[in-house]
């Protein structure tokens, strides 16, 4: 018989087994070099950030000093724990929860802000509490009341807004100007600065009326470092490089917090022995005051005609513009409102520290204030303070850890983030319901999104 006419003989199918062998070794070699890609980006940030340091001999000049083995456990627990995640899927997905546990966590929610504001004001007064307690409390409802006012533009409106601190050093040079040069008092100052960055929020809004996403976060951005750089060459007016120094502290209604103990003072009026603490624990109680007032205004106008636009403006501008909503107002009310928050901080601030200067609001504070709208969940007013605890708080439980603070702190914002891709608050309900209003479960909510 000719090889023409010879028929090849039928391919033997292979064994179930061998393919799932093959089909987990694809599986294996991806991972790998999955991990290998994200060790090779670890080594490049480490190799600056961990492996070189400049440090001081003992006779005063500049060494460099390397850190290789550092290094090399770093990217060992990166291509570990990448490898790890890929093969056995650490991210879980999400579950739709049961009617049980929904309502379970709705109450415990319910309860949870209380108990919170319950210790805030309790604070002062409890056991151990000193100088150190309290200045970081009054750090983190500062960055609270900033939270809830960039909550307001990017939580409920949408509008993603990268230039928020400039608000925030409008309020206080607005302050400090104000108390230095025309002798206003705090409490006339407050209003005037409030009012001051709502009006360079509306200047920002007109602009960028057209502009979504990406453009508007450039736009944003651009604004927040133009608001820098003028304040940081105006020297005649802001002082320049060198701030402002000598901004009044607020009195106690014209009482001020004076070491005399004399008439007319705090201590003298109250017949109470003069200490610093005083003043510190009238600032804690002045700015938990500003921040339950941005809450309390920012859930009243949530309901109101203007709340409900900002949610659809969020949700879809094209829909918005075809239901009638003047889109101009709606944004422009958002960038005010929340700029004028920012201004309110703004001026505590100020009047806090007594100093201010252009490197006090730079584009790392609207980092990290966006940071905290993100990862407390866009639209969630108790989901962005427990973010400023977490965030600012919790920074300071890794201060004995030195340098390596940063690292390990960002470690775990990533953490929080893989397990919590929707913020820590991921749930919504609906501002205005027909009839009953349920909860939307976190998982039926866009990542980033409101």
């Amino acid at each position: 018989m000719s090889a023409e006419g010879m028929t090849p003989a039928p391919a033997l199918p292979r064994s179930a087994g061998e393919g799932a062998s093959r089909s987990g070794g694809g599986r294996v070699g991806a991972a790998v070099r999955d991990a290998a890609i994200a060790t090779l980006v670890a080594f490049g940030l480490f190799v600056v950030m961990v492996g070189l340091r400049t440090d001081v001999s003992p006779t005063g000049a500049l060494f460099l000093r390397q850190r290789w083995a550092d290094v090399a456990i770093l990217c060992g627990l990166v291509f570990a724990g990448r490898l790890a995640m890929t093969l056995w899927g650490f991210r879980p997905e999400p579950k739709a929860a049961s009617p049980a546990r929904a309502a379970a966590l709705r109450r415990a929610g319910m309860l949870f802000a209380p108990v919170l504001l319950g210790l805030a004001v309790a604070l002062p007064f409890i056991p151990g509490t000193g100088r150190y307690e309290l200045d970081l409390g009054i750090l983190v409802l500062t960055y609270v009341m900033l939270g809830w006012g960039l909550n307001i533009v990017v939580g409920l409106a949408g509008l993603l807004d990268l230039g928020y601190v400039a608000f925030y050093a409008i309020g206080a040079y607005s302050y400090a100007l104000l108390a230095t040069y025309f002798g206003f008092s705090f409490w006339l100052c407050l209003p005037l600065a409030g009012i001051l960055a709502a009006f360079w929020g509306v200047l920002l809004g007109f602009p960028v009326l057209r502009l979504r996403g990406d453009y508007l976060a450039i736009v944003t951005l651009a604004f927040g470092e133009i608001i820098r750089v003028v304040l940081l060459n105006w020297v005649e007016l802001t002082g320049g490089p060198n701030g402002m120094t000598g901004i009044p502290r607020p009195t106690f209604f014209g009482l001020p917090f004076s070491m005399s103990g004399g008439p007319g003072t705090f201590a003298g009026t109250f017949g109470l022995e003069p200490d610093p603490i005083h003043r510190v624990i009238f600032l804690y109680y002045l700015i938990l005051v500003l921040a339950l007032l941005t809450n309390w205004v920012t859930l009243r106008v949530r309901r109101q005609p203007i709340g409900r636009a900002w949610e659809a403006l969020r949700e879809d501008e094209i829909a918005c513009r075809a239901l009638g909503i003047n889109i101009t107002t709606t944004k422009l009310t958002a960038f005010a409102l929340g700029a004028m928050f920012g201004g309110f901080a703004g001026a505590f601030f100020a009047t806090r520290q007594g100093f201010i200067s252009p490197e006090s609001f730079t584009f790392i504070e609207s980092a990290i204030i966006l940071a905290i709208v993100v990862l407390g969940g866009m639209g969630s007013q108790i989901g962005v303070a427990v973010a400023a605890i977490v965030m600012i708080g919790g920074f300071e439980l890794f201060r004995d850890l030195e340098e390596w603070r940063m690292l390990v702190f960002g470690a775990a914002m990533v953490v929080i983030m893989v397990l919590r891709p929707r913020g820590l608050v991921g749930t919504r309900t609906p501002t205005i319901a027909l009839g009953q209003r349920r909860a939307i479960a976190a998982e039926h909510v866009a990542e980033g999104r409101g």
